[in-house]
């Protein structure tokens, strides 16, 4: 059945307190569709634009189904790149948070004794990049037994990004009794062999309400020589005013130089892509998501499944060499049902390219002249009072929850023999707290991290101060997030 509130399926008070935290009240079409079938156990192969809320169309049904007192990983996701797989398990942690699910991010460039580290604990749920996830299974350090559920999140992108094979090596060493669903927003041969070799007479799903760009997305052209392009882009900022903008170039070399360009103008701006540091990545991604710059410079690391609210407008500084590539750079604006502006800049030899996207999407992409001398001269004012009063913050749909949960830091862990059971025993007899308002607890050799969930942690971390775990009187400070 297809419901018109979460409430309508079989879902627990857990999992839908979580959702309300969140401010998830009506499914997506893709929800609507992908959810029932998913508790159902059933194998599935979803075509889905890009923010059409898939990652809590799986995230739900899986968040419901894993069973908590279960150890050992029951389901692995599969993401191409290391800033989705961070944003996914984000996701998973918070629906599932109320039920405590413990969920693991794997990816490059962050240190494997960590990660191992995090294994060794209860872990529900992992969600990883293929290189980093294969790594794990190849040196035994992820389990695989209980691997009840597999995701392959973005599977065209896997596919472009040369991971297939390292997929196919994953699925291979997984238990054959399990169920795969596998999402992809356009669906090209070897995703269609992946699946056909893999699934179990799988459902098929697709979200009928676009093809492969939404219609909330307006798509225009403006011609324009290389040299002209930094000129046009002030022009049509201006003009354009966006509050939220990602600026699209080739290379890490052009968004360098944009980057540049645009910081010595005064323009609240950023980069990413991916020469720089993935902890620079992350923090620069945040701080956009917070809406404390407006314009985003980018490569194409920076154009899938990143879930920001609000992109107003996407510009394609360069245009993308590949064909696909369209559609996921798009992608960021017209969200969610909102509408947004995608704004290529074309130059005399990007002509063959340009033939190649719009015989892909399907559609001539509508030519446009620059802004007008007059029309910049008009908003250039406004543009400029804009400047001076700063960039907006964003409310983020995760803020609420996330204000009712402090993680309180113990200074005991493994070495000294404390368990999971010996910080709720404690924990949920002081006056004014149940088990109820404990979260996740990650045990680790010397320190144990606990959240406070309902708001409670301020009490929590009082009380504590003078009472015994095990007892021993622990040293306990409020912990990072």
């Amino acid at each position: 059945m297809n419901g018109t509130h979460f409430t309508d399926y079989s879902l627990s008070e857990e999992i839908l307190k979580a959702l309300h935290s969140l401010g998830y009240e009506t499914p997506t079409e893709v929800q609507s569709e992908v959810v029932p079938v998913a508790l159902e156990k059933k194998d599935l192969v979803v075509k889905s634009q890009t923010g059409s809320g898939k990652t809590a169309a799986y995230g739900i049904p899986l968040c419901e189904l894993v069973d908590w007192n279960e150890n050992k990983p029951q389901a692995l996701i599969l993401t191409p790149t290391r800033e989705l797989a961070v944003q996914v398990n984000e996701d998973i942690t918070n629906i599932g948070r109320f039920k405590r699910i413990k969920s693991t991010p794997l990816y490059g460039k962050h240190p494997f004794h960590i990660q191992t580290a995090e294994l060794r604990q209860r872990t529900h749920m992992v969600v990883g990049t293929p290189g980093r996830v294969l790594d794990h299974i190849e040196r035994g350090t992820l389990s695989l037994n209980r691997i009840a559920y597999l995701v392959i999140d973005e599977a065209d992108e896997m596919l472009n990004m040369g991971f297939i094979e390292q997929v196919q090596s994953i699925i291979q060493a997984l238990p054959n009794d399990r169920v795969t669903m596998l999402f992809s927003a356009t669906f090209p041969e070897d995703v269609a062999r992946l699946s056909r070799k893999y699934m179990n007479d799988p459902v098929q799903i697709e979200n009928k309400a676009s093809g492969l760009t939404t219609s909330t997305i307006e798509h225009s052209l403006i011609p324009v020589s290389e040299a002209d392009k930094l000129a046009l882009l002030q022009d049509l900022l201006i003009v354009e005013s966006p509050d939220s903008c990602i600026i699209f170039c080739r290379t890490q070399e052009h968004v360098d130089q944009l980057f540049r360009e645009l910081a010595d103008l005064g323009y609240p701006c950023d980069r990413i892509h991916g020469g720089m540091e993935q902890e620079e990545r992350f923090e620069v991604m945040n701080a956009f998501r917070r809406g404390q710059f407006r314009y985003l410079i980018a490569t194409d690391v920076a154009a899938r499944g990143i879930d920001i609210t609000n992109i107003t407008h996407v510009i394609n500084y360069d245009i993308p060499l590949e064909k696909e590539s369209y559609v996921h750079r798009t992608g960021r604006t017209g969200r969610a049902g909102k509408s947004g502006k995608a704004i290529t800049f074309i130059t005399p030899k990007d002509g063959r390219r340009l033939a190649d996207i719009e015989a892909y999407i399907g559609f001539e992409i509508p030519r446009t002249k620059a802004p007008s001398e007059e029309a910049v001269d008009r908003r250039r004012g406004d543009f400029e009072q804009k400047l001076r009063i700063g960039s907006q913050p964003k409310k983020d749909k995760r803020e609420l929850l996330n204000k009712q949960i402090m993680k309180l830091n113990f200074n005991g862990g493994k070495k000294k023999k404390f368990r999971a059971l010996d910080f709720v025993g404690t924990i949920a007899k002081l006056d004014g707290v149940t088990a109820d308002d404990i979260g996740i607890i990650t045990i680790l050799d010397h320190v144990t991290d606990v959240e406070i969930l309902n708001g409670k942690g301020s009490l929590v971390l009082e009380m504590m101060q003078n009472t015994k775990v095990k007892g021993k009187l622990l040293k306990v400070r409020r912990g990072k997030k």
